[in-house]
């Protein structure tokens, strides 16, 4: 996985959190970015971040297990502060 790839995840998903996490041209960004690196676990957690906010708790649920995570149960703001943190950690 290279580092960039996942600094272009964040810059999306910080996109995505700045308009509101609203479904949207910054939401299919995140999931173009997210299906092109499937099977990577920051990826997948992204798509499942993707999903949760689309609110398919069942496609979310999927992605959330393929990436090792589980739904997180506070705001969508919550989430993505923990996820920034751990995949920063990893870019």
């Amino acid at each position: 996985m290279a580092g960039n790839e996942l600094m272009r995840l964040i810059e999306a998903i910080d996109r995505l959190a700045a308009g509101g996490f609203a479904v949207g041209a910054d939401w299919q960004a995140v999931h173009d970015i997210c299906q092109r690196h499937e099977g990577e676990q920051p990826f997948d957690w992204g798509h499942a971040l993707c999903h949760r906010i689309e609110g398919d708790d069942w496609n979310a649920d999927y992605w959330y297990r393929r990436a090792g995570k589980t739904r997180g149960t506070g705001t969508m703001a919550d989430e993505w502060s923990v996820m920034r943190a751990e995949l920063s950690s990893k870019a």
